[in-house]
């Protein structure tokens, strides 16, 4: 669409963006700069301390990496047409990025919400069927699945970028531009949002009702055989016994409560994300001809806020984040691309590479330890 004939949409009828007060677009444009300046220094930080700090190198770190990219993505690409538009109150770059901007911004968003499943079914296996865990992440399976999660978040889009399942233009009920009914009359709008939402969020759901069920059968089982161990006779050769097997609980006890932190920083990633995107998708719905404009703009701002809540999120629930964000901020890169596994270990005195649980074995009533130690570093 050429550019008058945007300026002449916008004559013709009031978007969404012309309804608000210029008081209300100005505080939404400052918020949405803050809002990117978080989310590029947060997700960047974040990208970083991953790659360089072995501690928290792990199969959920290559995910959590793909979601910061995306976010970052978002925060670098989408947000500053975002501010413009809440400043100019319509679209004023152009046909070749009005297509571009929405095709990016629905395809982070995919690719955040893929990767948010992907960690969780990381979580579920680890915990519910521990035993496939190394067969399933292999280093080529993971990148397997990340290049998936990208490719069909911005894959299901092309038809649409083609104009032969709706299009991208400007969209003169919202003052910007989006997902519009095509020549025909077809949009790819509500199945891109049963398909790119509700398929991923009912998988994360289901995961998590299993790791519940899983986790509050593992605690039981464990207050049973930890009743078992104190009821036996004593003799010099139980209490040997009973030491060592005091200290391999110990050990599998901090294991398991690191996984369940994670697992627990994973769910609140999750709930973030539905919070983030709930309020507009619910002031679509209830509120269409928008009466009331500060609903809206609210929903804006939690919908972009979601790109930089991630960081924040890692900060506050994870130790080992807080120490790997501390070491990229403190040491200079040369120094930090040289830190080794080891010297980590030395300052903090733990590793992540050996928190390898118990949790699924307990919970399926397995007797052995597993004798193969730790997950390789990087898998």
């Amino acid at each position: 669409m050429a550019d008058t004939d945007i300026f002449n949409y916008t004559d013709v009828q009031q978007s969404e963006l012309s309804k608000s007060s210029p008081a209300l677009l100005t505080v939404a444009a400052v918020i949405t700069a803050i809002i990117m300046v978080v989310g590029l220094s947060g997700n960047l930080l974040t990208v970083v301390a991953l790659l360089k700090c072995p501690k928290v190198r792990n199969v959920a770190a290559a995910f959590i990496i793909s979601l910061c990219i995306a976010d970052f993505l978002f925060c670098a690409v989408v947000l500053p047409f975002a501010i413009s538009g809440f400043w100019t109150k319509t679209w004023s770059h152009g046909g070749i990025l009005c297509k571009l901007v929405p095709f990016l911004r629905y395809g982070n968003v995919g690719v955040s919400l893929l990767s948010i499943a992907l960690i969780t079914l990381n979580r579920y296996i680890m915990i519910a069927h521990h035993s496939w865990y190394s067969r399933v992440y292999r280093k080529h399976n993971i990148a397997l699945m990340i290049v998936f999660s990208w490719m069909f978040s911005y894959g299901m889009q092309i038809p649409t970028l083609l104009g032969v399942w709706g299009k991208f233009d400007y969209d003169p009920e919202l003052g910007t531009c989006s997902i519009v009914p095509d020549d025909n009359g077809r949009s790819a709008k509500t199945a891109l949002f049963v398909i790119a939402f509700i398929v991923p969020a009912m998988l994360i759901f289901i995961c998590y009702a299993r790791i519940f069920w899983v986790v509050h059968s593992s605690e039981q089982r464990m207050r049973e055989h930890q009743r078992t161990q104190h009821t036996k006779p004593s003799s010099t050769l139980n209490n040997g016994n009973e030491k060592r097997s005091t200290i391999k609980d110990t050990r599998e006890t901090k294991a398991r409560r690191n996984e369940w932190r994670i697992t627990k920083m994973v769910l609140a990633i999750f709930l973030s994300f539905l919070v983030c995107y709930l309020p507009i998708t619910i002031a679509k719905v209830a509120d269409s001809h928008v009466h009331y404009p500060v609903f809206h703009i609210t929903g804006y701002l939690l919908l972009y806020a979601s790109a930089c809540v991630n960081p924040i999120i890692y900060v506050i629930m994870n130790a080992q984040y807080r120490a790997a964000y501390a070491a990229a901020l403190c040491c200079p890169l040369s120094r930090l691309a040289g830190l080794t596994s080891e010297k980590w270990n030395e300052r903090h005195g733990y590793s992540f590479s050996n928190t390898r649980t118990v949790l699924s074995q307990v919970s399926l009533g397995e007797s052995r330890a597993d004798p193969r130690g730790s997950l390789p570093t990087g898998r």
